[in-house]
Formats: C-alpha cells, structure tokens, sequence
C-alpha cells in the first residue's frame, strides 16, 4: 500500500516499508511517553528545579564551555538543561559514521555527555525525586505492579509483557524505583522486573535486571533497603510513596512553591 522510494529501501529491492502503530495517541498516553508534560505541578517542579543549588552550580561550572558551544553551533538558547540536544545530534552523526565538526573533539564530547546525562538526572530526580516520580514514572510503576500482583493472584495469564518506548521512560522507571544511575541509556536498554515463587512456601519475590551491555549479561538490580530477591509485599511496600493516588489532582498547580534549598536532592553523578 505504501511502497518506499529508492532512498527509503533498507534492502534493494524490496517495496516494503514498516509502518508503525500507535495504540494511544501521544497526548492520551500515560504510561510509557515520559515526560508527562500535561502535568502543570511537574512543570513547577521543574522550574523550581532549575532554581536549585544544584542546576545553579552546574550553570556556573559550565558557563564558558556552553557559550562555546552556542557560538560553534549559532543555537544562542543553548543551555545547561537543553544542550542535550547538541549532543544527541551530534551522537546519533558519529553512530551514523558522519564527519563531525571540527571543534566536537573527543574532550569536547565528553563534557558534552555529562550535560546530556545532568538533563536526564533532572528530568525526574536531583530535586523532589518523590514527588516528581508521583507524576512521572510511578504511573508506570503501578501498572507494572497491578501486572506482577494479578499474576500472584493467578489472574494474569500472560508470562511476559513488554514495553517498548524511549530512553526517558527507562529513566522514569528507574528513578521511580531509586536506582537510576545517572547516565543516559543506550541504545535498546532494557529494565526487566520478574517475579519469582518459591518452591518450599510459594511465597513471592521480585527480582530486577538492567541490561544496557549487549556483550555481557543484565546486571542486577536491587531496590534500596531490600535484597535483589525482594519479597513481592516489601517490594509494594517500599514503593508505595511514589505511586499517584490522584494523577490528575495532583497534577494541579501548588499555590505555595517548595522553597529549592529545603527540597528533597538526590546526589549527582
């Protein structure tokens, strides 16, 4: 129905084109197309993100490298939060083999991913963690929850289910969760949760894996104050303050803003 032209023909010959399927419109979508930014609180949040001691250190710390950056590229609202896409640019140029500009030396794209990796850090943590996961990826955390609960209730009959979407939403998971490392994933990243019965009592747990290496084995993941095997109830218990009781009421603007030096910071990588 909708063959491709010569320059969209992955194979020779073949006039065949994938065509993808959205199953919830982008604006409807609350569960994988992170960051939410229907969300007026999460929007607040983020300006009080950038009025943190934090972000302003950052601001300082690479003030010439930025101004740099806005004179090589001629994009003069470059900034700490959107230089990101400077680098992504310029990553996905060089992943595709393209001759990058003179001045993206090595050194130079290293400070460029540590920006990049402080905009993923600030997106959902950094400052009001909880709260921003609450609006964020505890969405997704709760229906991941509602899956793994339902099949120990033997009411889920599906062994597997998979979500495929964007770096950000691994982000949000992870910082939903409290182990997001900090750096940006890569490309085909994956966070699995299991669950797990024993034999002996047929007790539940769930186990975590982050695979973002295809060339070694996922890595283990474990949710703080609990052991990689967590119990299934531990796992729930500890992660019931980031999951929304109300999206949408608390989606609404707070008439008081939360002062940036008392809010709650996570340490920066």
């Amino acid at each position: 129905m909708f063959p491709p032209s010569s320059s969209e023909e992955f194979i020779p010959g073949l006039k065949w084109q994938p065509i993808p399927v959205h199953t919830v419109p982008e604006d409807k979508d609350l569960l994988l197309h992170f960051p939410l930014r229907n969300c007026p609180r999460y929007i607040q949040l983020m300006n009080e993100t950038k009025d943190s001691d934090t972000f302003h250190k950052m601001t300082v710390t690479y003030k010439s490298f930025i101004e740099m950056v806005r004179e090589k590229t001629g994009v003069k609202t470059v900034s700490v939060d959107s230089v990101w896409t400077v680098y992504d640019t310029l990553f996905c140029e060089s992943k595709h083999k393209k001759v990058l500009p003179d001045w993206a030396t090595p050194d130079v794209m290293e400070t460029l991913k540590v920006l990049n990796d402080f905009s993923y850090q600030i997106m959902f943590g950094v400052y009001e963690r909880t709260e921003k996961s609450r609006l964020q990826g505890g969405l997704l955390l709760d229906q991941i929850i509602k899956n793994i609960s339902a099949a120990s209730h033997n009411e889920q009959k599906s062994k597997m289910i998979v979500y495929s979407a964007h770096d950000t939403t691994i982000v949000a998971l992870q910082e939903a969760l409290d182990v997001f490392s900090g750096l940006q994933p890569p490309y085909a990243s994956c966070h699995l949760i299991e669950l797990h019965q024993e034999q002996t009592d047929g007790m539940f747990s769930v186990e975590m894996f982050y695979r973002n290496d295809s060339a070694v084995e996922p890595y283990a993941v474990s949710l703080p104050n609990c052991s990689q095997h967590c119990p299934l109830q531990k796992f729930v218990d500890l992660t019931r303050d980031v999951i929304p009781q109300d999206w949408n009421k608390e989606c609404e603007i707070k008439k008081e803003a939360t002062d940036p030096d008392k809010g709650e910071h996570n340490h920066v990588h």
